[in-house]
């Protein structure tokens, strides 16, 4: 039996807790109809990504590589810097369905590359651009386009994308730590 039957098994037995933190923290809350208080029905419009880092969100929260314990109640998730962004990288951009001509989209680079299923480890890739990210560039782009025409992408944009791995650990379900 390897150390991550074990951990399982204590999990569905319910001795050890080994499922009580998790990457269950949503990518992306902003713009969605579970965060809808408009008068029309229009969530998207509603709360945009430019308003998400200055609103409180009633019944959902979100980050880049999060995690959280199961009931959502304490969460984690990075924080970033270039150095060049007028603001923290703290959530994923993306468009909202009118902006984005093929819907709701989000305009980065993200992977979820593994994971134990206790969540024991969990390794998470994001490319984060060297220079200010292309916020606007990214809306005008996708605005100048039909529904006919492809997307206009980050990589579209020219930017120069840096690759930042983030992995998370643990040997007890109490402790977590950032490996990375």
């Amino acid at each position: 039996m390897t150390a991550e039957h074990l951990r399982l098994k204590e999990a569905r037995d319910r001795h050890i807790p080994w499922k009580a933190w998790g990457p269950y923290l949503s990518e992306r809350a902003w713009g969605t109809v579970r965060e809808d208080y408009s008068r029309d029905g229009t969530p998207w419009e509603y709360l945009p990504h430019d308003h998400a880092r200055s609103r409180a969100y009633r019944w959902s929260e979100d980050g880049i590589a999060g995690i959280c314990d199961r009931h959502q109640l304490v969460c984690f998730a990075l924080a970033m810097w270039n150095g060049h962004d007028p603001i923290l990288k703290e959530r994923l951009f993306g468009l909202t369905g009118n902006e984005g001509r093929h819907g709701e989209d989000v305009k980065e680079y993200y992977f979820y590359l593994d994971s134990t299923p206790t969540h024991s480890y969990m390794k998470y890739l994001y490319k984060y651009p060297h220079v200010e990210f292309p916020y606007s560039k990214l809306i005008e782009g996708n605005q100048s386009r039909s529904r006919a025409e492809p997307e206009y992408e980050l990589l579209d944009t020219g930017v120069s994308i840096t690759i930042g791995t983030s992995m998370y650990s643990s040997n007890t379900p109490k402790r977590l730590r950032k490996t990375s």
